[in-house]
């Protein structure tokens, strides 16, 4: 699991770069505290340089949710709510190295589509006679 956030130079709320940076540095490490995380990094765009990319890595999706959720990593909202508004969590397909290329199966349920909040997860679903 991958997760990719990009942000914008001058961050709302941050003072200057060096604050957006300290903010990055708080929520790595915040994140690096929780069940599953791998690893994690912060990169800046060579062309664009107001340009940031948090990304991190996830032992899984549930791991990745779950660490949304812990009080440390909420304290760290304000740089967290700065990201572009668009999807971050990625799910490895391919992964390849100098001498293999292997093929990961996809975790997205094969309802994912026609499934979301709020909606049961079968197609009929009785509520039974609750009278």
């Amino acid at each position: 699991m991958l997760v990719i956030t990009r942000h914008r130079l001058p961050l709302p709320g941050f003072s200057d770069t060096r604050a957006a940076l300290d903010a990055a540095r708080g929520t790595l490490a915040a994140l690096a505290t929780r069940p599953g995380f791998v690893r994690g990094w912060l990169t800046r765009a060579v062309d664009e340089p107001d340009l940031l990319v948090v990304a991190h890595e996830w032992a899984d999706v549930g791991s990745y949710r779950r660490a949304l959720s812990s009080y440390d990593v909420k304290l760290l909202w304000p740089f967290l709510q700065s990201a572009v508004d668009e999807a971050t969590a990625f799910e490895v397909l391919l992964e390849c190295t100098p001498d293999t290329v292997r093929e990961w199966p996809s975790d997205r349920g094969a309802d994912a589509d026609t499934v979301g909040l709020g909606d049961a997860a079968a197609a009929h679903v009785s509520r039974g006679d609750f009278g």
